[in-house]
């Protein structure tokens, strides 16, 4: 059977579960009807999500361990923030972070976010897009596997409201600069730093374990955002 032209892209991830604790499995199957959201066919209805709430609707491509997404949603209960993922048990973590601290405009997806792109997210619905710490994927021979590259950065501009914000982070310097060289050349962006320049990290992005780690490697961190031009 040939595949729809929408499921030939080439996967930025490697799907590994490795293993799940027993707190993370007992969150995948006890919270997933409190927070999960599962794809389908249609495009999302974000107020129907969450309880009926109409709220800014921010999204997190890669969540890891939920880390950072709780952290957001904590520091921000008037918005509303979608977390998407492949990796089960960084999913069940964060939904068990969240049922911990008492959160509610949390939800988490297991799904490619490439097809979620194409299938699920309305246009201009997002205040902002966050992808903390991508897969560098530094061999040379795997950089057609990094996620940002101009569709998907189109994808990006789709789903953004004028003036919202697409923000990256990396511990990669490579990888940032090939993030700079794509999405300075991608219609519809401007970048708020100014032209090839990166931010400090915003207090509203939170330093992760995965961040410290690569501090204490002696790391470097290039933080960029670009917000959807206003016209």
């Amino acid at each position: 059977m040939n595949k729809s032209p929408e499921n030939r892209h080439i996967r930025s991830f490697v799907r590994r579960d490795g293993r799940f604790t027993d707190a993370q499995r007992h969150a995948l199957e006890s919270l997933w009807a409190d927070y999960g959201v599962e794809p389908g066919e249609a495009a999302l209805d974000f107020p129907s999500l969450f309880g009926g709430r109409h709220a800014p609707q921010y999204l997190e491509i890669g969540i890891g361990m939920g880390d950072a997404l709780v952290e957001m949603a904590q520091a921000d209960p008037q918005g509303n923030y979608l977390g998407i993922d492949v990796h089960r048990p960084g999913l069940g973590s964060a939904m068990q972070k969240a049922h911990a601290r008492g959160l509610r405009n949390l939800r988490v997806m297991s799904a490619d976010v490439i097809t979620v792109l194409q299938k699920n997210l309305p246009d201009a619905s997002l205040e902002a897009v966050y992808l903390f710490f991508p897969d560098p994927w530094p061999k040379r021979r795997h950089h057609k596997r990094r996620i940002v590259n101009a569709v998907f950065a189109e994808s990006i501009r789709r789903i953004l409201k004028p003036g919202g914000h697409f923000h990256m982070a990396t511990d990669w310097q490579e990888y940032a600069q090939h993030m700079m060289d794509v999405m300075g050349a991608a219609p519809g962006f401007f970048n708020i730093a100014g032209v090839g320049q990166y931010m400090p990290r915003p207090e509203y992005r939170p330093l992760t374990k995965f961040e410290q780690r690569g501090q204490r490697l002696g790391h470097g961190i290039w933080d960029l955002i670009f917000a959807k031009e206003s016209y």
